[in-house]
């Protein structure tokens, strides 16, 4: 076979050589041992936490060792592309502190090694398929969809491995003149890779993640280039990670089945094989067993899940921490104010085996995290919350600043502040009682006569006072309870709960459902000091209407 004859015959328009096109790529200019790595999802629209563990791992190994992090778009897959989807993609990992040095952008590119969208990267592509084909390591298959299908299934008849390699790769070694006329006839044809490997051969290898990995060689002739000119992922893989300077390739273990063809493939084009770091799946509890987080299953694998429910960035940035890095959580109780980035993360400490998502940790990730902010920080981030989910509690919280500042600001600083909330979601359920709109009409315990509520109210107002200090306020809530026969030794009530009607609690109780419809809210000294007297008076004024 004449492969130079064969490249002119496939690639007559390609007059670029390899040399031309490395020159236009030049090496960096970042220190020694710098990371160079990528992020490289497809733009499907659907952006999920197994791409931002990706790409928190691929941003904190670059920006720890004063490396690049890029943003490639693979986009080879037409069928599969949304319209809009690389701008939700990049947008969204924007919200979760995700940023790129280079690589496309929502309007085009940013640096010096694109284009960063390989649909825009053909023509490169192809000077590097003519390169192969000249030198025999790649062939044009004019198999037809149904051809393929029978083969397969001969394969699975047989009990064979199925793929086009050995006796079923009928195009390898056909003639340049059955070529020719497959080409005169017009009928479609892909370019495959011409495997030299044998599944007999075995090889080491080491990951960064899974470790030491015994490889059987690849023996299937695979696709380079489909019939439309556009690179399969492994070839396009190969070159770009090539051209960009990629040092390191991160990427979910869903790809070491590839791997054996990636390594061959790198070596057949003369190209330096980037390390790889393989990421093991997200996976949670079902049942007694652990599986896999699943797009249809469970709608905590999309990224705009999070947002919707108003876990703030920082929670899921910190919990994620925790599941890359096991001694991240030491690391971050001895250093409890530093930045994140200060924490001198190790793709070598990631679970070979994948982690295990727990919704319940994150919850409490993010109390302490919303717990540690000022009253300023979470009325900002709560309002953006509320304006895109929940518009009319968005308006209340802007029409008053200053009222929903002092209400988030309830149990805020100090060693030990409250932890009310895990969520955005959760702040209309928590505060809501202080806007008139949202209050809640009270239910009692039964176990209580209406008229001894009543009482108790009643016997408030006469003596609430709203320049009293909180021990004074108590104290007088203290002599309401005894006059109405109830307690204020917690002790003697437990020991003999029938030798009183209740306790100073249940007092408390009462006033605080008055005011705010609920039994538990903050407390209730600084809640009626935030209302006011006369909000406060005429809510219970008004549980006291109702109750006759």
């Amino acid at each position: 076979m004449d492969y130079t004859a064969l490249a002119n015959l496939l690639f007559p328009h390609v007059s670029e050589t390899p040399e031309e096109i490395e020159a236009r790529f030049p090496d960096r200019n970042t220190p020694e041992g710098a990371v160079i790595t990528r992020m490289a999802p497809s733009p499907t629209g659907f952006v999920h936490l197994g791409n931002l563990v990706q790409g928190l791992t691929s941003e904190r190994m670059a920006h720890r060792s004063g490396g690049v992090l890029f943003l490639r778009v693979e986009d080879t897959d037409a069928k599969r592309e949304v319209p809009g989807a690389v701008e939700v993609l990049i947008n969204t990992l924007k919200h979760y502190g995700i940023s790129f040095d280079e690589g496309a952008t929502v309007d085009g590119d940013s640096g010096a090694y694109g284009p960063y969208r390989q649909r825009q990267r053909a023509a490169i592509y192809h000077v590097f398929a003519k390169k192969l084909v000249s030198e025999g390591h790649a062939y044009p298959c004019f198999c037809t969809e149904e051809e393929l299908a029978a083969m397969r299934e001969k394969q699975e008849a047989n009990k064979e491995t199925t793929g086009y390699y050995g006796p079923y790769a009928v195009w390898r070694d056909r003639p340049l003149e059955d070529v020719q006329a497959q080409l005169q006839k017009g009928m479609p044809w892909v370019l495959r890779f011409r495997s030299t490997g044998s599944i007999e051969n075995q090889f080491k290898f080491d990951d960064l993640v899974k470790g030491k990995l015994t490889i059987t060689e690849n023996n299937v002739d695979h696709v380079l280039l489909k019939s439309d000119g556009i690179p399969t992922y492994h070839f396009a893989h190969a070159v770009d990670d090539h051209l960009m300077k990629t040092t390191h390739v991160v990427r979910g273990d869903e790809w070491l089945p590839s791997l054996p063809f990636h390594i061959q493939l790198f070596k057949t084009l003369g190209f330096k094989l980037p390390k790889y770091v393989h990421i093991g799946p997200l996976m949670k509890m079902d049942g007694t067993s652990k599986r896999k987080l699943s797009k249809r299953k469970d709608p905590e694998l999309a990224l705009t899940f999070y947002k919707a429910e108003g876990f703030p960035v920082e929670a899921v940035y910190e919990y994620l921490m925790t599941l890359l890095n096991s001694n991240y959580e030491d690391w971050r109780r001895a250093n409890p104010d530093a930045p994140s980035d200060e924490f001198n993360f190790s793709p070598k400490k990631l679970n070979p085996a994948g982690n295990l998502f727990d919704y319940a940790k994150l919850t409490d990730v993010s109390k302490n995290e919303i717990a540690k902010m000022d009253a300023q920080k979470a009325y900002t981030l709560l309002t953006e919350w509320a304006n895109e989910f929940d518009p009319d509690f968005g308006a209340k919280l802007i029409a008053d600043k200053d009222y929903a500042v002092s209400i988030l600001s309830i149990g805020r600083g100090g060693k030990k502040p409250r932890k009310d909330l895990a969520t955005w979601k959760e702040a209309k359920p928590y505060m809501g009682f202080f806007y008139d709109e949202y209050l809640e009409a009270p239910v009692f315990d039964e176990a209580f006569s209406k008229e001894t509520i009543i009482s108790a109210l009643e016997k408030f107002i006469s003596v609430y006072d709203e320049n009293d200090d909180s021990a004074v306020w108590f104290d007088k809530v203290k002599a309401i309870t005894e006059e109405l026969g109830f307690t204020t030794d917690m002790k003697a009530y437990k020991a003999d709960p029938t030798a009183y009607p209740g306790t100073v609690s249940h007092i408390s109780t009462f006033i605080r459902q008055a005011v705010t419809g609920k039994t538990n809210s903050p407390d209730l000294y600084t809640v009626m000091q935030i209302l006011g007297k006369e909000r406060s008076i005429a809510r219970i004024r008004n549980t006291i209407e109702n109750l006759k």
